[in-house]
């Protein structure tokens, strides 16, 4: 990821909120044919396994991702998130002298490591139960995988398999205009915080809190 230092984030704090946030992530590994292979699925952040955290998920046996992704040994796990269209209108520097284009503003980690994929039964419960409950946890009446026939769920596992990837590097990056005069970053929060979409808005608060 192209990541110039003014846009860098380097406080775990920081990365593990978002790595938490995040609600899908997108999975890549090296194929076997030369062209990565990607899998979009939601990955679980154990913060106190390894020394940057590992991270918890599953795949459908019938993707063969699956298989690169033993054979490749590593993988590269990219979490987003808020992002925003920021037009030059939004810059005080237009009406100065018009020398602006647009741009956009995000937030972004990738996690790389080393990956292990698993078919065990006891393990796979154990990983479904715990992405599951973090998920219901906002709900009034959660739901849980015991809540389903134990046949079933059983007969459900055999369709997947498990990946857990300890995490030996976290990259992480803030383009929040950064790189322009203070003006500009003012018309930008004013601009998105005005807008009628809520990922706008997710950006001007993150600009306007300096984080």
């Amino acid at each position: 990821m192209y990541n110039p230092p003014l846009f860098r984030e380097d406080r775990p704090e920081i990365l593990h909120a978002i790595l938490r946030e995040a609600r899908l992530a997108i999975l890549v590994s090296a194929g076997s044919d030369g062209v990565p292979e990607a899998t979009h699925l939601p990955l679980q952040f154990a913060a106190d396994e390894g020394p940057h955290g590992t991270l918890y998920g599953h795949l459908a046996k019938a993707n063969s991702h699956w298989r690169g992704l033993s054979t490749a040994g590593r993988a590269r796990a990219i979490f987003m998130g808020p992002e925003a269209y920021v037009s030059p209108s939004f810059y005080a520097s237009k009406k100065e002298h018009g020398k602006v284009v647009p741009t956009w503003n995000y937030v972004a980690v990738h996690a790389i490591g080393t990956v292990e994929v698993f078919e065990d039964a006891t393990r796979l419960h154990a990983l479904v139960d715990r992405l599951t409950n973090h998920h219901e946890a906002p709900r009034a009446t959660p739901w849980a995988v015991d809540d389903a026939p134990g046949d079933f769920i059983a007969s459900q596992l055999k369709g997947i398999v498990g990946l857990r990837l300890e995490i030996e590097t976290l990259i992480g990056k803030r383009k929040l205009s950064q790189n322009r005069p203070e003006q500009d970053r003012h018309g930008v929060v004013e601009g998105l915080g005005n807008s009628e979409d809520m990922r706008d808005r997710d950006v001007a608060v993150l600009m306007a809190r300096g984080q």
